[in-house]
């Protein structure tokens, strides 16, 4: 019998052994723990976080979010919580409050280093605090110190966005759940900034012991044409035309594990403007949107000129060149006569097509795809110089210019491009395709922000005709050109983008920034259109106005944050942008990846500092599999390990005693 138990033993070894050693192998793949086991210290609260209720308020294109987290404690000890959840990229974070009992304490904005040593000093003090910080623009974490046995914590947090319509479609997103991420860190202490990846999720199919509810309530100005959701069961009650409540349908499951996505479009045919002003103590502020119509007619289309920018470098050889000239020849293909266009390589030198643009007439198109068949990959890529000489060629007036820029990005001067996108917004528009198997995102990407656009990458041959129709579609409609914006008799200063590129079809047109004086005057938009010259004049005196307590000195300095960590963080001393990052933040109480919010309670609780640390387990977002967890942290085996090893050993014993009994009986 003996040697039966050591026989057990060995196998339980082995299968821990089998077990850890996975965990090992994974280290360097992942330091996201795996699921949460339940288990050892009974009195120890493992799920603290309870409830998260959403409150949404839409009013025209500005949603104001609420967050309602519920942390209660049901074990015997004191703990302190840790929870990462994601949100929009565009959420401008501006309060937190924190709610334990009758007593309610409103977080401050302090910089990030300060935030933590305080949260960190009444943590080791026996108080409650807890702690907002930012890890990613779309990625934050919550902390709550001594939670005691029985309590219940309440943390508020507000937060407005800007809804921008894409294709005449209003989308609001709110962010449920934050996948595993990958790192390449192998020790078992990174850095501080990459330690937020290492929060322990539930194992796919596991219920999640937490609530989740999102309420929204649009008020839309205009009448709803159409609401939906593509992520979520919803039920709709309708005000008026102009008005909605939704909220999720009551079902079976839990709804949190996916992003909840609305969906809402608004009638209208015609090119709109609205304002918005907001009156301060200390400073205005204004919103500008001017929106194209729902469905553009082609003689409202002014007239367009194009510069194809192919990127024939040697790293573009293959699919990448060819799927360039497809897509170039379809789109040369599809102009109108009264179009003109221009085609431009480059590599380490460039080559032009002609000096001049030249009409969209058949023999021009015949010339132009001639000389992109016998088009070549080979040399560097020298982007910058190619961009300046397309944008350098004469431009005819009343005429909106695009340049399309085909590349797969492999160029090191990224903010040079950058700069000369955003200084030429009101003369040249600038759309990226990028393509080839390994794209460089950072620099389609910012082209795109810095041509107020969006992004197109392709990094397969099959996505590649699909992706060109799409952007073809796209950059085909542009409404107005030569826009001026001018303000007579407002005074105004801080103005975001500085200058204002042309409305497309599926982009408006958003400028925010302060003003001065008594609300008066005119705001003047004006601009070329394909059935002539277009102007609207928007009475000051008329706008919508927010009141002291709006989102608009929110929105301008989020949007100011951005443009200084995207763009400007390039041209000055990382120092220099901290700097005036903070003073932003914290001037305009925003959380920022320099400023937190910190809300502590002078009572002390938990005198005995014996509290325990715990990282609430989220669940994975649905559809994604354990293997995307990898294991860079040891964790308690599964228990059907061990129920192996005990089959094991039955089937061992078992032929034994049959035996000894047969003995027995004989």
């Amino acid at each position: 019998m003996k040697r039966l138990v050591v026989i057990f033993f060995l196998v339980l070894g082995i299968i821990n052994l089998v077990f850890f050693s996975r965990v090992e192998s994974s280290e360097k793949s992942s330091l996201s723990p795996y699921f949460f086991i339940e288990g050892g210290d009974s009195s120890l609260e493992h799920f603290p976080l309870k409830d998260t209720r959403v409150e949404v308020s839409i009013s025209g294109v500005i949603a104001a979010v609420t967050v309602r987290q519920v942390y209660s404690n049901m074990g015997g000890v004191p703990i302190n919580g840790k929870y990462i959840f994601p949100g929009s990229t565009r959420a401008a974070v501006h309060g937190m409050k924190m709610t334990i009992g009758e007593r309610v304490i409103r977080a401050r904005i302090k910089e990030k280093d300060q935030a933590r040593k305080a949260f960190k000093a009444a943590k080791q003090q026996g108080k409650n605090a807890s702690l907002l910080e930012q890890q990613r623009p779309n990625v934050f974490s919550m902390e709550v110190a001594n939670v005691m046995p029985g309590d219940t914590i309440e943390i508020e947090l507000s937060y407005t966005e800007l809804l921008v319509p894409q294709n005449g479609t209003y989308q609001f997103v709110y962010p449920t759940v934050v996948g595993p991420r990958y790192t390449s860190q192998t020790s078992e202490q990174p850095p501080a900034s990459e330690r937020w990846v290492q929060n322990p999720y539930l194992k796919k199919g596991s219920a999640p012991r937490t609530d989740f509810s999102i309420d929204v309530s649009l008020a839309a100005g205009m009448p709803i044409q159409e609401i939906s959701s593509r992520s979520h069961d919803i039920d709709i009650a309708f005000g008026d035309q102009s008005r909605a409540q939704v909220s999720l349908t009551t079902q079976d499951g839990f709804a949190g594990d996916r992003d909840f996505i609305l969906d809402y479009r608004l009638s209208g045919r015609q090119i709109s403007s609205g304002l918005i002003l907001q009156q301060g103590e200390d400073e205005n502020f204004f919103l500008l949107m001017t929106q194209p119509p729902r469905q553009v007619e082609p003689h409202t289309i002014p007239t367009r000129e194009y510069l194809f920018v192919i990127d024939v470098s040697g790293s573009m050889s293959g699919y990448p060149l060819d799927s360039a000239k497809r897509l170039v020849k379809d789109l040369i293909g599809g102009m109108r006569s009264t179009d003109s266009f221009n085609v431009l390589f480059f590599a380490g030198d460039s080559k032009v097509l002609s000096e001049t643009p030249i009409p969209a007439a058949q023999a021009n198109i015949d010339r132009a795809v001639a000389m992109i068949e016998h088009s070549r990959g080979g040399g560097g890529t020298e982007l910058k110089k190619a961009m300046n000489r397309a944008m350098n060629l004469p431009k005819q007036e009343g005429v909106s210019r695009t340049m399309v820029v085909i590349t797969d990005g492999y160029i090191r001067a990224e903010q040079e491009v950058f700069e000369l996108i955003q200084q030429n917004l009101n003369h040249t528009n600038v759309f990226a395709f990028g393509i080839g198997s390994s794209v460089n995102r950072y620099l389609i990407e910012g082209m795109a922000k810095a041509g107020q656009g969006e992004p197109f990458v392709v990094t397969k041959a099959d996505e590649a005709q699909a992706a060109a129709e799409r952007f073809g579609r796209y950059i085909s409609q542009p409404v107005l050109t030569d826009i001026e914006v001018t303000f007579p008799g407002l005074d105004t200063y801080d103005v975001e983008p500085p200058v204002v590129p042309d409305l497309f079809a599926q982009r408006p047109i958003i400028v925010m920034g302060k003003w001065r004086g008594e609300p008066a005057g005119l705001v003047r938009v004006s601009g070329n259109s394909g059935e002539g010259r277009y102007e609207r004049k928007i009475p000051v005196g008329g706008a919508v106005t927010s009141g002291h307590d709006g989102s608009l000195h929110y929105l301008w300095a989020r949007t100011r944050i951005s443009r200084i960590a995207d763009f400007k963080a390039r041209q000055d001393s990382n120092e220099q942008n901290r700097e005036e990052i903070v003073a932003l933040g914290l001037k305009y109480n925003l959380l920022t990846r320099f400023t937190s919010f910190i809300a502590i309670d002078e009572i002390v609780r938990n005198p005995n500092l014996d509290s325990k640390n715990v990282k609430q387990p989220l669940p994975l977002p649905r559809n994604v599999s354990n293997l995307a967890v990898g294991g860079g942290v040891r964790r308690v085996p599964e228990p059907e390990l061990y129920l192996l090893a005990v089959l094991v050993l039955l089937s061992m014993v078992l032929p034994r005693l049959r035996r000894n009994k047969a003995l027995s009986v004989e």
